[in-house]
């Protein structure tokens, strides 16, 4: 087996042990080529920085091609119908469009997420970081992830869309959530399909119902303000504000886990000064992505280092691996530094596709680390973690700590 083949052999994402520490494979596969055939899921995997950043921004790549071609004229089978309800939400998305419409949904979106906007969200950010964390202290600790990660942005997100405190169907949303983003995974399984598609389906219709109640009496929410642009349809904006959500705390419950998990590995603790401790958190989204891959479908063909991909491939863009490039990152690329001041990682991506919601995320990461450092500065493990099976999205089942 030469060095290329055992590159391709350590790229197991269905594995455990991949699962929990992948760089070792990237590392093997960055030094092997820029482009990787890749056959159990027919992708190209890029693991170099320079390529997943470029890729990122190219325009002959896009998150869905159906604005060009047909299934047919891709090569690409249409999708299962029994999936119709997930496709449906997810394609409408912002995530999943292309050209004109992009354009037109991330222009109205997008004020939602001006630095004035998330300034002014800032108190209540921290209002709740404070509140969750003072439970967990006085509870003596329990699981870091249910009882701050997951609530602060799933409260944040409910926040700006104006779901009542009331409605029973808030608590759901985590659960819709978790159901849905399991279709991003690679090669999903029928069962996931299902979940996804009944998530997709109730959280649809809730939505729904909550938009006609907005309707009838507006108030000072996203949903309310959504419904004064014409240019957006009832779809556009129920998947809309699904895609806030999934994207929207994905990043931060996951940034939240990871990196205590990883500061608790390396004995080290950030500073709670604001500007330092901000740097620690981009270092933490650089050393342990939580969106370990992104896919982009090939609408013309490109080269990439002596290798042709042609017209209908997909792509995998290695956010993992390209954030811990030495090409980019230097000999330290692989080294923890909470104080990394040149940090240009590809967690929220590049391009048109950047992730509206980064300054939000950063805010409520900012928030929650610096009450967890304050209030709980002898936080330490209880319990040696379980990870998720998941590679995409990659995180733990829980994270018990002691206070």
């Amino acid at each position: 087996m030469d060095a290329a083949d055992a590159a391709h052999a350590a790229f197991d994402p269905w594995s455990p042990e991949f699962v929990a520490d992948p760089y070792p494979a990237y590392e093997r596969l960055r030094a092997t080529g820029r482009a990787h055939w890749y056959a159990p899921t027919r992708q190209w995997l890029i693991p170099h920085y320079e390529d997943v950043s470029a890729l990122l921004r190219d325009r002959r790549l896009g998150r869905t091609y159906t604005h060009r071609f047909s299934h047919e004229e891709f090569g690409r089978p249409a999708p299962d119908p029994a999936h119709e309800p997930f496709h449906t939400l997810n394609d409408h998305g912002l995530l999943d469009l292309e050209g004109a419409d992009h354009s037109r949904i991330r222009r109205l979106v997008s004020k939602a997420f001006t630095p004035r906007t998330v300034e002014r969200l800032a108190p209540t950010v921290r209002r709740l970081a404070a509140g969750l964390v003072a439970d967990l202290v006085a509870a003596g600790g329990g699981d870091l992830q249910a009882a701050v990660a997951e609530p602060l942005p799933v409260a944040v997100i409910a926040e700006m869309l104006g779901i009542p405190e009331e409605d029973e169907e808030r608590a759901r949303l985590r659960p819709w959530s978790a159901d849905i983003c399991g279709m991003f995974e690679l090669n999903p399984s029928e069962e996931t399909a299902r979940r996804a598609v009944r998530a997709s389906i109730e959280f649809s219709d809730y939505l729904r119902e909550l938009i006609a109640r907005r309707r009838e009496d507006p108030g000072d929410d996203l949903i309310s303000g959504l419904l004064g642009v014409t240019e957006l349809t009832e779809q556009e904006m129920i998947s809309t504000c699904v895609l806030l959500l999934n994207a929207g705390h994905e990043a931060t419950v996951n940034t939240t886990v990871n990196g205590w998990w990883t500061l608790f590995r390396h004995g080290v603790r950030p500073d709670v000064d604001p500007g330092k401790l901000s740097t620690a958190v981009e270092e933490l989204l650089r050393y342990d992505t939580p969106l370990q891959m992104f896919e982009r479908w090939v609408l013309d063909d490109i080269e990439l280092g002596g290798v042709v991909i042609p017209r209908g491939s997909e792509v995998a863009l290695l956010f993992g691996s390209a954030n811990r490039d030495p090409a980019r990152f230097g000999p330290s690329a692989d080294a923890l530094d909470l104080t990394r001041a040149d940090n240009p990682h590809l967690t929220f991506g590049a391009g048109i596709h950047y992730c509206l919601g980064a300054p939000l995320a950063r805010l409520e990461l900012t928030a929650v680390f610096a009450e967890l450092l304050r209030q709980a500065p002898g936080l330490r493990l209880a319990a040696e973690p379980v990870r998720k099976p998941g590679y995409v999205i990659r995180g733990f089942e829980e994270l018990l700590v002691e206070v």
